[in-house]
């Protein structure tokens, strides 16, 4: 029952790239499945934490109508979720992060003599990009959005 050093080495090399070949396999499986999960967590709080508010503004009617006491409506930013526009800042943000990586990777790459370098440029324009949005935005008049008062 002797095993001979060699045969000992083959398994355990087997053993190793069975290993490897299954985690290159579940690696991205589980990426996909916790960002898919993540997204569905994310939109499961936000509806309860709605349908909590309806419900606690709900009880706080009947309660006011029992008693005879107006109650204010809702917000209305309630209703609209996220913010529907970005804010100047965010462009000028991501703007800078995304120039900054371009030019990091850019620069990289140069030093390390990669023949890819060039592709550093695309966040570098993605980062111009957002930079032209920014002066864009920041020259346009802001709009003041009023409460539309039939929603009460």
């Amino acid at each position: 029952m002797d095993a001979s050093p060699d045969s000992v080495a083959q398994v355990a090399v087997a053993a190793h790239s069975s290993i490897e070949s299954v985690l290159g396999v579940m690696i991205p499986i589980i990426a996909i499945v916790m960002g898919i999960g993540m997204g569905i967590i994310g939109m499961w709080l936000d509806y309860r934490k709605k349908r909590e508010i309806f419900e606690l503004h709900h009880k706080e009617r009947m309660a006011a109508i029992e008693k005879g006491v107006d109650v204010a409506a809702l917000p209305p930013e309630l209703f609209q979720g996220k913010r529907h526009g970005r804010l100047p800042s965010d462009y000028l943000r991501r703007g800078l992060v995304w120039g900054f990586i371009g030019v990091g990777v850019t620069v990289a790459m140069r030093l390390e003599n990669e023949s890819g370098a060039w592709y550093g440029l695309i966040p570098l324009a993605v980062g111009v990009a957002n930079l032209i949005m920014f002066l864009y935005q920041r020259r346009q008049p802001s709009e003041v959005s009023t409460p539309d008062p039939s929603l009460r």
